[in-house]
């Protein structure tokens, strides 16, 4: 039986390592982005020096060949699901059992006049590092449209080389659609102490061209104008869903269309990662979820149901972790942006202002505990997703708080201050 997988991203890859481990059946890996897998979270620490890339490959270049798994450095044009070929740019057919499409997200677009200038770039891929080199070398001034984590983090990539960064962020506060309004303040007010620009409640109109096709500057819906020798796209990604639209077969809506065993509608086609949309989200979840982790288990799951052991997708308990510059984020379980009954959360904030923990729970439920939500603390992740897990009740939660502490030896403890707002 030959795997063909599109795309050499954690879930692709995932897959392929797991069918391995299960099968002898052959597996090939189609990319055109690098030869080599490598971890996307980490492209930011590349460009600022902190590694080289060949340090953000999770595996030796040789582990491939020992393992019996076929990389192909290749464009794919097309899929015929009828005959169960991919062909690719160099006019090559390859046949396949099963297929596996793992093409991940593209940063979006909205259509603004000038956004297809030299030096206005999302970050997602290894060509846009890359792209992004080049573009900075003659900046000085950046202008990043969008927050979350995208932007914050091309903000502190281009102020490591010295570039002066303003942001344009459409809420009025900073990814206040997922965070609640004391963390997402929170970040503003760090994002404006490291001395970056921040717009919040304005939005991108139109994008300014110099006489040699290249950004100059960017207007405002309000009119400003914002002088920038290179925009960054950071508002958001969605699932990259060309190839399999283009197939005609396979059903997509805004990704590419699964169900609980990540299959496709078509027979003996899949698709995992950041491409796909549920039909039905998984208890708990979202049909989208575009994070490394879940990523991960996917690609694991599908091997296990490929190698003739049928498994459902349940990634558990949301989990995330991220920074915004030096603000370290962690969220476990349900925690909305705006608490609507049965749910509220005990909240408490730092007198610097810059850490804070938020437990949430539900009253209807006698207070059970449902989230955790903490900026410039770390808690200890299997602690937190088992107090969701078992139904915890929030005294019970907050009395034993200390056996959340990460490393207690190394960080200052605050149950004390908690326990006295309960």
């Amino acid at each position: 039986m030959h795997i063909v997988i599109i795309g050499n991203g954690v879930a692709g890859v995932t897959a392929a390592r797991y069918i391995r481990k299960q099968s002898d059946y052959d597996i090939t890996i189609i990319s055109a982005e690098t030869e080599y897998f490598f971890s996307r979270t980490a492209l930011m620490y590349v460009f600022m020096g902190h590694m080289r890339f060949k340090d953000i490959k999770p595996y030796e270049d040789g582990f491939w060949a020992k393992n019996r798994i076929n990389l192909m450095m290749a464009f794919v044009n097309k899929i015929d699901t009828d005959k169960q070929i991919v062909s690719l740019s160099s006019n090559r057919i390859i046949q396949y059992d099963k297929l596996i499409l793992a093409t991940g997200s593209v940063y979006n677009k909205f259509g603004w006049p000038g956004e297809n200038l030299e030096g206005v770039q999302g970050l997602y891929s290894y060509q846009d590092l890359q792209l992004l080199e080049q573009n900075v070398k003659n900046t000085r001034q950046a202008l990043i449209v969008g927050g979350g984590l995208i932007g914050i983090e091309m903000a502190e990539m281009l102020a490591s080389r010295g570039v002066q960064v303003s942001f344009l962020v459409r809420e009025q506060s900073y990814w206040n659609n997922v965070l609640p309004p004391e963390e997402s303040k929170m970040v503003g007010r760090h994002i404006k102490a490291h001395h970056f620009d921040l717009r919040l409640g304005a939005e991108l109109k139109e994008i300014l061209s110099d006489d040699q096709g290249h950004v100059r500057a960017a207007i405002s819906t309000a009119g400003e104008e914002f002088p920038c020798q290179l925009l960054g796209l950071t508002a958001g990604v969605k699932p990259n869903i060309t190839l399999a639209e283009s197939s005609g077969t396979i059903e997509c809506e805004r990704g590419i269309l699964v169900n609980e065993f990540l299959e496709t509608n078509i027979k003996d086609v899949y698709a995992i990662g950041d491409c796909i949309q549920h039909r039905i989200a998984p208890e708990g979840r979202k049909v989208f979820e575009q994070v490394w982790y879940t990523g991960k288990i996917m690609g694991k799951t599908l091997a296990s149901t490929i190698c003739g052991k049928p498994s459902p997708y349940h990634p558990g308990i949301w989990f995330n972790s991220a920074k915004f510059l030096d603000l370290e984020y962690q969220v476990y379980g349900f925690v909305p942006n705006i608490l609507e009954n049965p749910f509220q959360s005990l909240y408490w904030e730092h007198e610097d202002g810059m850490k804070s923990i938020r437990i949430v729970y539900d009253v209807s439920k006698e207070n059970q505990v449902i989230g955790f939500n903490l900026m410039g603390i770390r808690y200890r992740h299997e602690i937190c997703v088992r107090w969701i897990r078992e139904n915890k009740k929030l005294d019970e939660v907050v009395q034993h708080l200390a056996l959340a502490n990460f490393d207690p030896e190394f960080f200052s403890r605050y149950e004390k201050e908690i326990q006295a707002l309960a």
